[in-house]
């Protein structure tokens, strides 16, 4: 069996790596770049990207619209043919705004999850930037594909199958988690692709399964190919690496956390999240935390009695903040050490090299 080859918007990678989106301002040029230098395809996160930038209180659509900008031509200036994209969660205001701005920008897909973005076409149909989506379930995948297929004759550029042991926003309820009705990643990729494959031959295209959540090694990589995934996505490995965009205090607060301290927490998105347990988890249990400033940023957000703002936790964290929200996959107790993004892409592939092996040699 042979690892797949990856493509996205008439462009291949040399592996079928997606680096995962991480916000707030974990995931940005600096991850980019080397994601982009190690073979692999480059995601920034959208979320609140100007957040530590002047007038952001007043204007934070504005200066994040800047801040993106920014960035994203920052990484052009350096890698002007990877593969690059912007992860924009579909629960935030302003959604429509984010996705029209992005598709005149130099990227090549939107990825939207945190909601079903059955909408997203209708801001990028006919620009050269595609969309794709998350999903968690083969269910799921079928309402978009149904929806993208009769509003707008349109087709993901990939999908993204988001497993039980991601980090961040989930695709699965708490009352799913605490009674064990969680659908495995590989069954996810498997039902999945049953789903699409009319949509793949009514369009006479190929639609790309990607694996993600929980994905650390190239046994996981290998395992999910063998369920029939195109690619896997990444995204706490990364967080571990001298690139990654977060402060050295955000990466060691990861980087120390033991299995037990790998915890779910409500978010005021309306989901649970997978975060590291510290000061704010364990005050969540009892208590609120009080919202100093709010800037409007989650369509679900009741803003009333909700138990902390996303986006004041996520920010403070991402600076160094021991006490903020820090958001990780189920898997970063395996992580000890600082790595470079290319010595853990070139780990990956040779062990999932070595695991297809065993099912069918290369």
């Amino acid at each position: 069996m042979q690892i797949p080859l990856l493509t996205i918007n008439n462009k291949s990678v040399k592996y079928p790596i997606i680096q995962g989106g991480m916000g707030i301002r974990i995931s940005l040029k600096k991850l980019a770049r080397a994601a982009m230098n190690s073979g692999i395809v480059a995601t920034i996160s959208s979320a609140q990207i100007g957040l530590f930038k002047p007038g952001f209180q007043k204007d934070p659509v504005g200066v994040n619209q800047e801040a993106l900008k920014d960035e994203i031509n920052a990484i052009r200036k350096t890698n002007p043919d990877g593969i690059l994209g912007v992860n924009v969660m579909h629960a935030i205001n302003h959604y429509e705004t984010y996705c029209r701005f992005l598709s005149q920008q130099d990227i090549d897909f939107i990825i939207s999850g945190a909601g079903l973005p059955t909408d997203l076409p209708a801001y990028i149909k006919g620009t050269p930037v595609q969309g794709a989506f998350i999903i968690s379930s083969a269910r799921a995948a079928k309402i978009m594909l149904r929806k993208w297929d009769r509003d707008y004759q349109y087709m993901p550029a990939f999908i993204v199958c988001e497993g039980p042991l991601a980090g961040g926003h989930l695709g699965f309820s708490k009352a799913q988690f605490e009674a064990g009705d969680v659908e495995s990643l590989e069954s996810i990729v498997t039902t999945t692709k049953k789903v699409v494959a009319p949509f793949e031959k009514k369009y006479d295209i190929k639609i790309p399964i990607i694996a993600a959540g929980g994905i650390h090694d190239g046994k996981d990589m290998a395992h999910s190919i063998e369920a029939g995934s195109d690619g896997v996505q990444i995204a706490t490995r990364f967080i571990g690496t001298k690139e990654c965009d977060a402060s050295d205090e955000y990466k060691m607060m990861v980087l120390n956390a033991t299995k037990e301290d790998i915890v779910r927490v409500s978010s005021p998105a309306g989901l649970p999240g997978r975060a590291v347990r510290n000061y704010l988890t364990e005050k969540l249990k009892t208590n609120n935390i009080t919202v100093t400033h709010c800037v409007d940023c989650l369509k679900s957000c009741a803003k009333k009695d909700i138990p902390y703002c996303i986006t004041e936790q996520l920010g403070n964290a991402a600076n160094g903040d021991q006490n903020g929200l820090i958001f990780t996959g189920a898997k970063a107790y395996l992580m000890n050490t600082i790595e470079t993004v290319d010595d853990i892409v070139s780990s990956i592939i040779r062990s999932c090299q070595l695991e297809l092996q065993k099912v069918g040699g290369m």
